[in-house]
Protein backbone atom coordinates (compact mmCIF):
# COMPACT_ATOMS: atom_id res chain seq x y z
CA UNK A 1 0.00 0.00 0.00
CA UNK A 2 1.27 3.46 -0.78
CA UNK A 3 2.02 5.86 2.03
CA UNK A 4 -0.91 8.25 2.46
CA UNK A 5 -0.49 11.56 4.26
CA UNK A 6 -3.09 12.76 6.77
CA UNK A 7 -3.69 15.76 4.51
CA UNK A 8 -4.65 13.38 1.67
CA UNK A 9 -7.15 11.60 3.93
CA UNK A 10 -8.72 14.95 4.92
CA UNK A 11 -8.96 16.01 1.28
CA UNK A 12 -10.51 12.69 0.27
CA UNK A 13 -13.02 12.88 3.14
CA UNK A 14 -14.04 16.44 2.25
CA UNK A 15 -14.39 15.76 -1.47
CA UNK A 16 -16.31 12.50 -1.03
CA UNK A 17 -18.60 14.03 1.59
CA UNK A 18 -19.45 17.03 -0.57
CA UNK A 19 -20.01 14.83 -3.65
CA UNK A 20 -22.31 12.63 -1.56
CA UNK A 21 -24.47 15.59 -0.62
CA UNK A 22 -23.34 16.12 2.96
CA UNK A 23 -24.15 19.72 3.87
CA UNK A 24 -21.01 21.90 3.55
CA UNK A 25 -21.52 23.27 7.09
CA UNK A 26 -21.18 19.73 8.49
CA UNK A 27 -18.06 19.01 6.42
CA UNK A 28 -16.55 22.33 7.47
CA UNK A 29 -17.26 21.66 11.13
CA UNK A 30 -15.80 18.16 11.04
CA UNK A 31 -12.62 19.45 9.41
CA UNK A 32 -12.34 22.24 12.00
CA UNK A 33 -12.48 25.07 9.48
CA UNK A 34 -13.40 28.54 10.69
CA UNK A 35 -15.77 29.18 7.78
CA UNK A 36 -17.82 27.20 5.30
CA UNK A 37 -16.44 29.50 2.61
CA UNK A 38 -12.94 28.17 3.22
CA UNK A 39 -14.16 24.58 2.94
CA UNK A 40 -16.02 25.26 -0.30
CA UNK A 41 -13.17 27.28 -1.81
CA UNK A 42 -10.66 24.57 -0.96
CA UNK A 43 -12.52 21.37 -1.78
CA UNK A 44 -15.05 22.08 -4.52
CA UNK A 45 -12.48 22.86 -7.21
CA UNK A 46 -12.15 19.08 -7.64
CA UNK A 47 -15.87 18.73 -8.36
CA UNK A 48 -16.61 20.30 -11.76
CA UNK A 49 -20.03 18.63 -12.05
CA UNK A 50 -21.40 20.63 -9.09
CA UNK A 51 -22.38 23.44 -11.46
CA UNK A 52 -24.25 21.14 -13.87
CA UNK A 53 -26.03 19.42 -11.00
CA UNK A 54 -27.14 22.74 -9.56
CA UNK A 55 -28.44 23.90 -12.94
CA UNK A 56 -30.45 20.69 -13.35
CA UNK A 57 -31.91 20.94 -9.84
CA UNK A 58 -33.00 24.53 -10.27
CA UNK A 59 -34.31 24.17 -13.82
CA UNK A 60 -37.02 21.82 -12.55
CA UNK A 61 -38.44 24.68 -10.51
CA UNK A 62 -38.87 26.95 -13.53
CA UNK A 63 -39.26 24.72 -16.56
CA UNK A 64 -42.10 22.27 -17.06
CA UNK A 65 -41.07 18.64 -17.25
CA UNK A 66 -41.18 17.14 -20.71
CA UNK A 67 -43.81 14.47 -21.31
CA UNK A 68 -42.42 11.02 -22.07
Amino acid sequence: MPLIRLHDVRHAYATISLRSGVHPKIVSSRLGHATVAFTLDTYTEDIPDFDAGAAESISGLFLPKEAD
